[in-house]
């Protein structure tokens, strides 16, 4: 999978790097070399080379898996083609009451979206792209959009390096540790960082200046994900579609204390405006998932940047706040740009519920739209 000394490829596309710190198990999963690989994601490091390599990829909940140091803020998880390798991984790992059954019909889970959390400067293209899939699974009966939600999440950009460099004076760099993107907090003023307008698409497809039309779904048989696919079909929403069933009540909470806390176990936690920061995380998506059951972002704000590295794009703008709080955050193949750029969806849930994000993978192979 070298190109060149030291230069992994991306099986979609040979300018395009496969993502970081996981690219070798993400690129070795697009070209269907291994059935299977995990990665360790500190920042977005399985979740960004999952989009860019157009395979599934699931950060577990903080504290699930032992990681060196056993931060919250690093959690492995697996890359995989299907929902049910991706869950026999996570069974292994511990979470087999919830993550067993992936073919399991799922009730229509309650999604909020958002395509910049607040303060991300998300393209437009890459934000329609992300869109057009989940008004796929909308359409499919799969999720129900929840515009009413309010996503506006504080910048996590420096409370994610003081945890960083928190950690770093006690156990040293850990796996994961160098994600795609991820700069000290100087870095974070650029225009990549700048706040944005909320580039909401809402339930009507967000269009591009760019790219005002996407691409069509390529045909696929039902059920087989590939790297290649196209967008999905853009779908119209009802009024209709707004409304689910009321959720099932969540199971008594497994996770260690510490997942959600950006706390490392046995370590101090942020201190001074750090802590401000990782408690208004917490507090906000605390009332966001007694609204919804999943948040849904693009996974990454820009498309693949190329092999001599991301330059000012923050390609973690959009993952890393969810390693400050411990949730889990899965990446779905959504397609590519009018530019043929691949794109993914992140799906966001409670603590402990992983079998949300594969009951969501697992309808959507059903329906042939991975």
């Amino acid at each position: 999978m070298l190109q060149r000394p030291l230069e992994t490829a991306n099986p979609l596309g040979p300018r395009w790097s496969p993502g970081g710190s996981s690219a070798g198990s993400a690129a070795a999963m697009a070209a269907r070399m291994v059935p299977l690989a995990t990665g360790s994601d500190g920042a977005g490091s399985v979740r960004i080379p999952a989009a860019w390599c157009g395979v599934l990829g699931v950060k577990t909940t903080g504290g699930l898996a032992p990681v060196r140091g056993r931060t919250v803020r690093s959690a492995h998880g697996p890359l995989a083609r299907t929902a049910a390798d991706a869950a026999a991984c996570l069974a292994a790992l511990g979470r087999a009451g919830s993550c067993s059954s992936p073919g399991a019909e799922p009730r229509r889970m309650r999604v909020a979206w958002s395509a910049t959390l607040g303060y991300a400067a998300t393209r437009q293209d890459i934000a329609a792209t992300a869109h057009t899939l989940l008004e796929a699974l909308t359409e499919a009966g799969i999720t129900a959009p929840h515009p009413a939600a309010t996503v506006r999440l504080p910048d996590p950009a420096a409370c994610w390096q003081h945890l960083r460099e928190s950690r770093k004076e006690t156990t040293g760099p850990a796996a994961g540790d160098s994600p795609e993107g991820a700069k000290v907090p100087e870095a974070a003023t650029g225009p990549e960082r700048a706040t944005a307008p909320e580039a909401e698409p809402g339930p009507k497809r967000a269009t591009a200046p760019e790219t005002t039309t996407a691409p069509e779904k390529a045909t696929a048989p039902k059920g087989k994900p590939s790297p290649e696919r196209a967008t999905a079909p853009k779908a119209e929403l009802s009024p209709e579609s707004a409304t689910a069933p009321e959720p099932e009540p969540s199971p008594k909470r497994t996770t260690p204390p510490e997942a959600g806390t950006g706390r490392p176990n046995g370590q101090p936690g942020p201190t001074g405006p750090a802590a401000g920061t990782a408690a208004a995380l917490n507090a906000a998506l605390d009332r966001l998932f007694t609204e919804v059951d999943l948040l849904a972002t693009p996974t990454t704000p820009g498309p693949p940047h190329g092999h001599d590295g991301p330059g000012e794009s923050m390609s973690v703008a959009l993952t890393w706040a969810f390693n400050i709080t411990g949730h889990p955050a899965a990446s779905l193949p959504a397609g590519r740009t009018a530019a043929g750029e691949p794109v993914g969806l992140q799906l966001v849930a409670p603590h402990g519920r992983e079998d949300r994000l594969l009951a969501v993978a697992a309808a959507a192979e059903r329906e042939g739209l991975l």
